[in-house]
């Protein structure tokens, strides 16, 4: 008898990127139609996220922690740490580079002609005062928790890091006494990645009342002339895509779009809820199952929550451009340069922040008062549009870096790499493959 060991193919209906797909859709649909209900839907998105929110600490902590321990060569984990932050800086400053060309080549903000007296001071002095709080003395200073647990309590993902790289260290110096500790973890991490599949379940209810909101509150025909810049952005992002990051894919012998296909769960995920932390979790479990060691994983991801916010750059450089042309406000070269460097500085402290984007944009403008602080009203209504392409700009952009620093240490072959990316796996069965199985006939192959 032969044992057919091919995996039914799952109704497209059952398929959870199309269920967010249409959830979205939905959203959409309502918060248009009905604008009230769709703001009353909120805390459908909310929830979703503070779900994720949840586990996302422990997943990092068990994941980097067990990556570390684990390895026997702790020289090869340093290596990988200044490939990761120097690779993180190059494509960054490709990124804000980019948003300054092409917003000097279409000049979105051109023609508003907005006089600041008329703009309401209230709107930007919230995000101001937060800004004064992104200074590198204090973001340096905020990667040590006052406690153990700190970290994890708040969900702080550079406090996290931070004692999981020193817990990882402890462990493997233990030794044979260490080995205990790591099997506990490494149990515990399977706990974490389960309850993962189980959110990642209601995923389309979250982002329908997250989308249903948006629209709700603030509607699609009252972005008016904001819409250039919003598509400007988007156009800018989706060239980083292709033109800076696809060669870079290229030459590490994957294709960028096998890599989008590969992650349309993640970045469906984020396109409903506004949020790159909806996806992290996601994020690591497919870039292990893509080939990449659990070290590596570990600690790209993370950091690159910090480090390599790619959107977020190409964001401020935008944006704070755009408020410099609709407030008529010249900038030479010299002034245009200044932005970028400060920009690039302080994006580096939108960890954890909530709205990250727009306040890390006052703190560059606090610095650069050549632009009045004020015209940040301006955007303040489509801000929560433009958060989406910034959440799915950074998303790309550390996977990419993991998988590449992972071809630099030579953790998979370009074959391999692109095998593994031909044949997505969804993320709850990517959870359900950290359980035993029970009942398997010794015949049976597992689908990937």
């Amino acid at each position: 008898m032969i044992t057919n060991t091919t995996a039914p193919r799952k109704p497209w209906y059952r398929i959870l990127y199309v269920q967010v797909l249409v959830a979205v859709a939905l959203g959409i649909v309502i918060g248009y139609l009905f604008p009230g209900l769709g703001k009353n839907l909120k805390p459908l998105g909310d929830g979703f996220v503070k779900l994720v929110k949840m586990i996302i600490a422990p997943i990092i902590f068990c994941t980097v922690v067990h990556g570390i321990a684990s390895m026997s060569d702790l020289k090869r984990l340093g290596r990988v740490g200044f490939r990761a932050l120097l690779y993180f800086e190059v494509v960054s400053t490709f990124a804000l580079i980019l948003g300054l060309i092409i917003v000097n080549l279409l000049q979105p903000g051109a023609g508003f002609n907005i006089d600041v007296k008329t703009l309401d001071p209230k709107v930007s002095q919230t995000y101001a005062q937060q800004a004064h709080s992104l200074n590198p003395t204090d973001f340096l200073l905020n990667v040590i928790p006052n406690s153990f647990f700190e970290g994890l309590v708040h969900g702080d993902i550079l406090q996290v890091l931070f004692i999981a790289i020193l817990s990882g260290f402890a462990i493997s110096f233990m030794g044979a006494k260490g080995q205990p500790i790591l099997h506990v973890i490494e149990q515990a991490s399977e706990i974490f990645f389960r309850i993962m599949g189980m959110i990642v379940k209601v995923a389309p209810l979250g982002a329908f009342g997250a989308m249903a909101f948006t629209v709700g509150s603030y509607g699609l025909a009252a972005l008016d002339k904001l819409v250039m810049l919003m598509l400007c952005f988007y156009l800018t992002s989706i060239i980083f895509v292709i033109v800076v990051l696809g060669p870079i894919t290229w030459l590490n012998g994957f294709s960028i779009f096998s890599y989008l296909n590969y992650i349309k769960e993640e970045l469906l995920l984020v396109l409903g809820t506004s949020s790159s932390e909806a996806a992290l979790p996601g994020m690591l479990a497919k870039m292990r199952r893509a080939g990449c060691a659990e070290s590596t994983v570990g600690l790209v991801i993370p950091a690159g929550y910090s480090f390599n916010l790619d959107g977020t750059n190409i964001y401020m450089t935008m944006a704070a451009m755009f408020l410099a042309q609709a407030t008529n406000t010249h900038l030479d070269l010299g002034q245009q340069i200044s932005l970028l460097v400060v920009a690039m500085l302080s994006s580096k402290g939108a960890t954890g922040v909530t709205g990250a984007g727009f306040i890390t944009l006052a703190a560059t403008l606090a610095i650069v008062p050549s632009v009045p602080i004020q015209s940040l009203a301006l955007i303040v209504g489509i801000d929560r549009f433009m958060s989406e392409c910034r959440a799915l700009t950074n998303l790309v952009g550390n996977g990419v870096a993991t998988l590449v620093i992972s071809r630099w240490e030579k953790e998979i072959s370009a074959e391999e790499l692109r095998a593994n990316l031909r044949h997505p796996t969804t993320l709850v069965s990517l959870a359900a493959e950290e359980q035993p199985v029970e009942e398997a006939a010794p015949t049976n192959v597992r689908s990937h």
